[in-house]
C-alpha cells in the first residue's frame, strides 16, 4: 500500500499512456464495448491524477503533452471531419475558393482539383461533400498551413493540423494558469481541462479545433481583465473566425463595460467600439474569400444545424415526439427556428437581469448561456462540450465534467448499420447531466448562498 500511494500519479501516468495508445491506434468507433471500456479506465486515471495533491504542477502540464503526442501519427478514429479539413486547405493552396465549390461535384465530372482528391472525398462521405464548408476563416488557415507542409500526404496533413491544436492547449494551459491566478482560484484547475480524456481524445485525437478557438478566447478573457478591451477584441474575432459559437457571448459582455465605467456614455462607447473592434476583425478575415456566393453559401451550410441535422439532443427529442404524436411527421423546420429565439431571450435575461459586472460573474453567465443553447439544440456532438468544459475551469460548477464523460454513450450509433441511436442511452446520458445540474446549480449553490 505504501508503494501504491509513493508512486500513486507514476502508475495512473503508465496506465493513461497504455489506454491511450489502445485507444488511438487499435479501436474503431463502431467498437462500442472497446471504446467504453478503454473511456472508462482513462477517466477513473483523470480522476486519480486530479485528487493527487502531491502531484507537481509541472509533471501535470508534462504527462497532458505526453498524453497528446501519443496521438501524434494516429489517423482519427471516432470522426471522418479531418478529410474535409485537408480538402479545404488543399483547394486554398491550388488558388480556389473552398466556399465557393461542392467536393462532390468535382467528382461527378472526374475532376480532381487537388492531390488525392478521391480518397478525401471518400474519407468526407457523401453528406459532407455535397455542402459548401462551413468552417471559418482562421479555421482555414490551419487547413492551408497543412496543405503547405503536406499537400500530397493525408498522414501529413493530419500530423500538421495535430501540431497546431497542440500548441494551442499548451497556449490555453500558459494563459489558463494566468487567468486564474488573476482571478485568485487555485492554479491547477486548469488540468480540469488540459488532462481531461474527453479533450485529449475528441481535440488532439480527432482533430477537432475547438482548442484553437478556446486559446483565442481564453488569451481574450485574460486580456480584459487586463483591461485591454481593443486587443481583447481582436482575439474574440479570431476565436469566432475558428468556430461562430463565442458570437453567442456577445451580449454579456454589456455590464463588462456599461456598469463598470464612471460614466455611462463612456461605458456605451467602450462597449460600441469592442464590438466594432469583433465585427471589422471578422469581416476582415474574411475578406480573402469574399465573392458574391459566398454569404448564400455560408449562411446555407450553417442553417443545415437548425433545419437538417439531428443527433445526442435532448429537450428537442422530447419536442421531436411531440410532433411525431400531434402532427404526425418531423417538426425540426418549426422547432430548429425556435430554439435561436429561445437562446435569444435566455441571453436577453442573462444580460440585463443578472450580475456580469466582475469576470467571475460574467464567466458564469458565459458557461450558462451555453449550456441552454446545449440543451435545446438539435445536434450535440460530443466535442461541444469542450468550450463548457474550460468555462467551468473558471467556476465552481462541474457538470460539464460529468457530461464529458457520460457523453461516451452517443457513440453507440456508430456501432449499429446502419448508423442509429439508441434513445435510452441517450436518455440516460441526459438524466445523468440534467440531475447533476440541477443538483449543483439549484441545490448544492443555494446551500453555498446560505453559508
Amino acid at each position: 500500500m505504501s508503494f501504491l500511494k509513493k508512486y500513486h500519479s507514476i502508475i495512473l501516468t503508465l496506465v493513461s499512456v497504455v489506454l491511450y495508445f489502445l485507444f488511438a491506434y487499435t479501436t474503431q468507433r463502431t467498437e462500442f464495448n472497446q471504446l467504453l471500456f478503454l473511456w472508462i479506465g482513462l477517466f477513473a486515471c483523470y480522476v486519480g491524477l486530479l485528487k493527487n495533491k502531491q502531484s507537481s504542477f509541472a509533471y501535470l502540464a508534462g504527462i497532458a503533452v505526453l498524453f497528446r503526442l501519443i496521438f501524434f501519427f494516429a489517423l482519427p478514429n471516432l470522426s471522418q471531419d479531418f478529410y474535409r479539413f485537408i480538402w479545404d486547405g488543399r483547394m486554398i493552396l491550388e488558388g480556389l475558393n473552398p466556399y465557393l465549390s461542392l467536393p462532390e461535384t468535382f467528382i461527378e465530372q472526374h475532376d480532381y482539383p487537388i492531390p488525392q482528391a478521391k480518397d478525401l472525398y471518400a474519407g468526407m462521405g457523401t453528406l459532407n461533400g455535397s455542402h459548401y464548408t462551413n468552417y471559418p476563416p482562421m479555421n482555414q488557415l490551419c487547413f492551408f498551413i497543412a496543405a503547405v507542409f503536406a499537400k500530397n500526404s493525408i498522414i501529413g496533413s493530419v500530423v500538421v493540423m495535430r501540431t497546431i491544436i497542440i500548441l494551442a492547449d499548451i497556449g490555453i494551459l500558459y494563459f489558463g494558469k494566468k487567468l486564474l491566478k488573476r482571478l485568485q482560484l487555485p492554479v491547477k484547475n486548469i488540468f480540469i481541462y488540459i488532462l481531461n480524456p474527453f479533450v485529449i481524445i475528441e481535440l488532439t485525437g480527432n482533430l477537432h479545433f475547438e482548442s484553437v478557438m478556446l486559446f483565442f478566447l481564453v488569451f481574450a478573457l485574460y486580456k480584459l481583465h487586463q483591461q485591454q478591451w481593443f486587443l481583447a477584441g481582436v482575439l474574440l474575432a479570431c476565436s469566432v473566425s475558428v468556430k461562430l459559437i463565442p458570437l453567442l457571448f456577445l451580449p454579456l459582455f454589456f455590464q463588462w463595460f456599461v456598469k463598470n465605467d464612471a460614466s455611462v456614455f463612456k461605458g456605451f462607447q467602450k462597449l460600441a467600439f469592442f464590438y466594432i473592434t469583433i465585427i471589422a476583425t471578422v469581416v476582415l478575415l474574411f475578406l480573402p474569400f469574399y465573392a458574391p456566393e459566398l454569404i448564400v453559401n455560408y449562411t446555407n451550410s450553417v442553417g443545415l444545424w437548425f433545419r437538417n441535422f439531428e443527433f445526442n439532443a435532448s429537450f428537442y427529442y422530447v419536442a421531436r415526439e411531440i410532433g411525431y404524436l400531434f402532427r404526425g411527421y418531423n417538426e425540426i423546420a418549426i422547432i430548429g427556428k425556435i430554439i435561436p429565439i429561445l437562446t435569444s431571450c435566455f441571453l436577453l435575461i442573462l444580460t440585463f437581469f443578472r450580475k456580469n459586472k466582475s469576470l467571475k460573474q460574467l464567466l458564469v453567465s458565459m458557461l450558462f448561456a451555453l449550456s441552454f443553447y446545449y440543451f435545446l439544440t438539435t445536434t450535440m456532438h460530443p466535442w461541444y462540450i469542450a468550450t463548457l468544459l474550460i468555462l467551468s475551469v473558471f467556476t465552481r460548477y462541474r457538470y460539464a465534467v460529468l457530461w464529458s464523460f457520460v457523453v461516451i454513450l452517443s457513440y453507440q450509433a456508430y456501432a449499429n448499420a446502419p448508423w442509429k441511436e439508441h434513445l435510452w442511452l441517450v436518455a440516460l446520458e441526459y438524466i445523468v447531466v440534467y440531475s447533476y445540474f440541477t443538483w449543483e446549480v439549484f441545490i448544492k449553490n443555494k446551500t453555498h448562498s446560505k453559508n
